[in-house]
């Protein structure tokens, strides 16, 4: 994937024993992304969370996806690695588009080029 062209990217967020505690990181990570949430639409950067399995000491990894460039994917991580503090892991890759259609979406949308999904 190019640098500069935009696409899925998982910012993954290793290290929670609860899936309490991982759903707790949602908000902070939400306002670290749109610190305004009344702001005219669209957001700088389409996101989304989900849930993944981890290890048997840290069950449930938090998962933020985003669709943007590989360099803003990785100022994310990085700014959410500083936000949830050294004993967590934070890992950025790729992410599979057909798992995060609603962020495929919404880019397209919100830049105003039809429908992905639909060809438009």
């Amino acid at each position: 994937m190019s640098e500069d062209r935009p696409g899925v990217y998982e910012i993954r967020i290793h290290g929670c024993p609860t899936l309490r505690e991982a759903l707790a990181l949602q908000a902070p990570i939400e306002h670290l992304l749109c610190p305004d949430p009344d702001h005219v639409p669209p957001c700088e950067i389409p996101w989304s969370f989900t849930l993944a399995d981890g290890d048997d000491d840290a069950p449930t990894v938090l998962v933020l996806g985003v669709y943007t460039s590989r360099g803003r994917a990785m100022q994310v991580g990085e700014r959410v690695r500083m936000l949830v503090g050294e004993t967590r892991t934070v890992a950025v890759g790729e992410g599979d588009a057909g798992e995060w259609e609603e962020l495929v979406e919404q880019y397209w949308f919100e830049e105003g080029l039809g429908s992905a999904l639909s060809g438009k």
